[in-house]
């Protein structure tokens, strides 16, 4: 039998405190606007909302309402900011013994480094691994954790709500290996169900993986009571972070995970942006998985060093302005109240589900309740397809998204092969939702072509 992973009682550590950085001093604000900025709770909005400039633009003729935030968020002025004065005044090749501009750039890139890992609570910097996204964050873990070590019998542990890229990933390092996947059930509102989670638990698991947030019924589920189980049973826990990353704050300690992973573009940040998170010891023991320079030092004709931790995964020019752009969505996040954003993210929630539940042939597909849920809305209505909807709603300047939303397991555990979704955040108005629901109904009223 394997050693287990060390136990949720022995991954508690002490909750450090986020940096609080002034908004002012980044969109280099006057006073005036910096006081505005003060306020808390629910009417907060609409100084939020100033700060993202894309939102102030028609489509098709009418103002933009943008209900796309779980497929990308839109970028506060402080993040624009950032990656223009990176491009303007610091941009080289970073390196920390060269010339001005490449040790500017060393150190404004290992600095974002810094503000990643404050903002998950993890223990070292050197724990923080930059990648492109979500998507080859998990890559990386298949290829040079699980790759390496799985073998005919062991088995990976997902649920039928995953996102295709915590999907394929897996499944494809299953056929390399001999591994078998299995799916944990979720029940008929889209949460985890811990006692299927229970069952399939062995010792054969190996790693589970799951999604914290679900991109379809935007249920939190129960991130911490999973990873304690699954170390019960010995297996290393990896959580896809991409859609709880924007709205719930992350403790990597206390979730007692050992691998998380989340995209930049879906917190306000630049899109080719994320990050992997795992624990030091294991990013010792890993390989890298793609070589080249800057992950290994004195590379000759038959020899190299190669860089510890996070570093050796660093192969190649990093994306420095993406890694800035990054720390700045953080530092604008940790320096707003953000038990107001939550609370208004609540109201979001509990209003956006009202107004859904009068809307005659419309199915929610996820929780009816607001209870540990975020501000996203997967759904069908009789008798028009999610296209004919997402085309209805682009022609009144509302942005949602629609089709198998890259989770077809879970919408066919639903009943269904296609959805619409509306997903908000910070900067998402309730009159936005009026305008949603308004053009809803306004569909429901016309007749149907087919």
């Amino acid at each position: 039998m394997r050693t287990a992973p060390p136990s949720a009682g022995e991954c508690q550590f002490t909750r450090r405190e986020l940096g609080q950085v002034a908004l002012a001093a980044w969109l280099g604000v006057g006073p005036e606007r910096a006081a505005a900025k003060a306020f808390a709770g629910p009417a907060e909005v609409t100084p939020w909302r100033l700060d993202f400039p894309a939102l102030d633009q028609t489509v098709n003729g009418q103002a933009l309402a943008y209900l796309d935030s779980a497929a990308t968020t839109q970028r506060p002025a402080a993040v624009l900011a950032a990656l223009q004065e990176y491009y303007r005044h610091d941009n080289a090749n970073p390196g920390g013994t060269l010339h001005a501009l490449a040790r500017r750039a060393h150190e404004r890139y290992e600095g974002a480094r810094r503000s990643l890992a404050d903002f998950i609570h993890a223990a070292d910097p050197d724990e923080v691994v930059w990648v492109r996204g979500t998507t080859e964050g998990i890559n990386l873990v298949a290829s040079a954790w699980a790759r390496p070590r799985l073998r005919p019998g062991d088995e990976l542990l997902l649920t039928v709500a995953e996102h295709a890229s915590n999907l394929l990933p897996w499944r494809l390092v299953a056929e390399q290996t001999g591994a078998t996947v299995r799916y944990v059930d979720v029940d008929d509102e889209g949460r985890v169900r811990l006692d299927d989670l229970e069952r399939q638990l062995s010792e054969r698991t190996r790693l589970v993986s799951f999604s914290h947030v679900s991109n379809v019924a935007g249920y939190v589920n129960p991130a911490a009571q999973i990873c304690a189980r699954a170390r019960t049973a010995g297996a290393r826990v990896l959580i896809d972070a991409a859609q709880s990353a924007p709205h719930v704050p992350l403790d990597v300690q206390e979730l007692c995970c050992d691998f998380l992973v989340f995209s930049g573009h879906k917190m306000l940040g630049p899109m080719g942006a994320g990050v992997v998170w795992a624990r030091r010891e294991l990013l010792e023991e890993m390989a890298p998985y793609q070589a080249g320079s800057n992950m290994a030092h004195e590379v000759d004709l038959a020899s190299h060093e190669l860089e510890h931790a996070a570093r050796k995964f660093g192969a190649g020019t990093p994306n420095v302005s993406g890694a800035i752009g990054l720390a700045a969505a953080v530092q604008y996040l940790s320096s707003r109240d953000r038990s107001a954003i939550e609370r208004h993210e609540a109201h979001l929630t509990q209003y956006a589900l009202d107004q859904l539940a009068h809307i005659r042939g419309l199915r929610l597909l996820g929780p009816r309740s607001a209870e540990a849920r975020v501000p996203v809305f997967s759904f069908v209505l009789a008798g028009h397809s999610p296209v004919e909807i997402l085309r209805h709603l682009d022609l009144r300047g509302i942005a949602i998204r629609a089709g198998d939303l890259a989770a077809l397991p879970l919408l066919k555990r639903f009943g269904v092969t296609t959805a619409a979704r509306a997903s908000c955040y910070l900067y998402t108005q309730t009159s936005e939702l009026d305008r949603l629901a308004t053009a809803l109904r306004e569909l429901t009223r016309m007749e149907n072509p087919r």
